[in-house]
């Protein structure tokens, strides 16, 4: 569980960083879950960008996908939400 002062510092660390995983008018497929997790893996701090034909709304997408990747939302804006999930490379260093 993410406290509001590690959330703050996440971020303002992806605040910078370009969106990895763009979700379609498929929505969420177990493909896209699967190039999430990987995405976490590596990165531990994923901005995630959503077309606006996709068939759910981006706060049920944002969730959908913390629950599949066992990961946190981060934070949601407009079309983008940023997802995280410590590593053992420790990356963020929270």
């Amino acid at each position: 569980m993410l406290t509001g002062k590690n959330k703050s510092k996440l971020r303002s660390m992806a605040q910078t960083r370009k969106a990895i995983v763009m979700i379609g008018k498929d929505g969420i497929t177990d493909n896209l879950c699967e190039s999430l997790w990987n995405a976490l893996e590596a990165h531990e701090l994923v901005k995630v960008s959503c077309l606006k034909t996709m068939p759910i709304s981006v706060r049920e997408a944002a969730i959908e996908c913390a629950a599949a990747t066992n990961s946190e939302v981060v934070q949601i804006i407009g079309y983008t939400f940023v997802v995280y999930r410590k590593s053992d490379k420790n990356l963020c260093q929270l």
